[in-house]
C-alpha cells in the first residue's frame, strides 16, 4: 500500500503575532514532496512531482487558502499556547 501525510504545524517564536510560523509538509511513502512556509510565503518542492504541484499552487486558490490557516489556526490559538 501507500501512505500520504499531510502535518501542520504552528511554530512560536515570541509572543508578538508577527513572529508565527505556519509549516505545512505534504508526505507520500515518507519522503516530503512538497512544503508551505509561511515565513517563505509560497510552496517549495522537493521532487520533480512536488515542483510542479507547488508551482500551480502558488498560482491558484490554495496559496491564499494556506495564507488564511496562518491566521485562522495558529494565530487564534497562540494564547492557548502560551498560557500552557
Amino acid at each position: 500500500g501507500y501512505f500520504y501525510h499531510m502535518m501542520r504545524q504552528c511554530r512560536y517564536s515570541s509572543k508578538d503575532l508577527q513572529g508565527i510560523e505556519l509549516i505545512t509538509s505534504y508526505v507520500f511513502n515518507q519522503a516530503e514532496y512538497i512544503r508551505f512556509n509561511s515565513t517563505v510565503g509560497k510552496y517549495v518542492g522537493y521532487t520533480e512531482y512536488g515542483v510542479k504541484n507547488a508551482e500551480a499552487w502558488n498560482k491558484g486558490p490554495e496559496l491564499a487558502g494556506e495564507l488564511g490557516e496562518l491566521e485562522r489556526v495558529c494565530k487564534h490559538n497562540a494564547d492557548l499556547h502560551y498560557s500552557t
